[in-house]
């Protein structure tokens, strides 16, 4: 079970992980190198001990099949996730005249009043995003992030190029894409932490193993292990392959030190059997939409809310 595998990881963590300090401040429990393996015909592998917004991933997913890295796409189908980096490049602006926001992603959490003037000055960027051009290519472009890379890797359309070699040529072990990119590292929002993803073909089945870097394990990693099954179980329907297993690689996975509570929590809950997914007919993963991926037969228990680190 897709739970079982990643509270796995969680209790591996919290037990056997070392202190660390990070870029956030926030600090965090860090075990290096570990990997899990979901059978990809077992079900679809979203989380079930605590609820995941499968729209947030789908969404996201499409964006960067589209090549896309402007947050508007994202508002537009309700997706937030993105939103704190954007942001943050618009109050370090000389065009915001708001109140001081500074260090947002720290004072949120301990200062009432300042929650709910965050909130509101959140609520006019978003609103600037989706009804302003000019404001949303200034300020909603989070630079060369994951959709400019495998759709423009200097020029080179990864994502396009490795579907086309799994068709003509699925023995092939060149079939990759990297999101690092050394040349544009220092352009983008946030270095890749999924950096680099492989496919293998054996026995008509198409599996994926992804390597990330830096992987935010309690917010971050569900969606991850969601968003890369569905771009297998897509690619799969495309090339005519049934799906193999998503193999989920991690270099430095870490608990937050303020998430530790809610990882004991979910910890504690049974999992519900996995849901699974309804495919519209398509030709091109090119041409989805939103519609085309229906998720389906999903219980879960409920939310566990946790503050993000920026």
């Amino acid at each position: 079970m897709a739970d079982k595998e990643y509270l796995n990881l969680c209790k591996t963590i919290l037990e056997n992980g070392i202190t660390k300090d990070d870029r956030t401040g926030v600090g965090t429990k860090s075990i290096f190198g570990y990997q899990m393996k979901f059978d990809l015909n077992k079900g679809f592998p979203l989380l079930t001990t605590k609820k995941i917004n499968f729209n947030l991933v789908w969404s996201e997913l499409l964006w960067f099949i589209k090549g896309d890295t402007n947050i508007k796409f994202l508002l537009e189908n309700k997706n937030n996730i993105w939103n704190e980096w954007a942001f943050k490049k618009w109050i370090e602006s000389e065009e915001y005249t708001g109140p001081d926001m500074t260090d947002f992603g720290h004072r949120v959490l301990k200062d009432k009043d300042f929650a709910e003037e965050y909130k509101k000055q959140m609520n006019i960027f978003k609103e600037n995003i989706l009804n302003d051009d000019n404001f949303s290519t200034k300020f909603g472009d989070l630079g060369n992030v994951y959709g400019k890379q495998w759709r423009n890797f200097n020029g080179i359309d990864q994502l396009k190029n490795v579907i086309e070699q799994i068709k003509i040529n699925p023995s092939s072990r060149r079939l990759i894409v990297s999101a690092w990119n050394p040349s544009e590292v220092d352009t983008m929002a946030l270095p890749p932490c999924h950096t680099m993803f492989q496919f293998y073909v054996s026995d008509g089945k198409l599996s994926c193993q992804l390597y990330q870097r830096s992987a935010d394990v309690f917010l971050g990693v569900p969606f991850n292990i969601a968003s890369y099954s569905l771009l297998t179980i897509l690619i799969a329907k495309e090339c005519g392959l049934e799906v193999g297993e998503f193999v989920h690689t991690l270099g430095d996975a870490h608990i937050y030190v303020n998430h530790f509570e809610q990882v004991k929590e979910q910890m504690s809950r049974d999992a519900f059997k996995l849901p699974s997914l309804r495919l519209n007919e398509f030709d091109s993963i090119f041409n989805l939409e939103i519609s085309d991926v229906e998720l389906i037969d999903y219980e879960s228990h409920p939310f566990i809310k946790a503050p993000i680190a920026v």
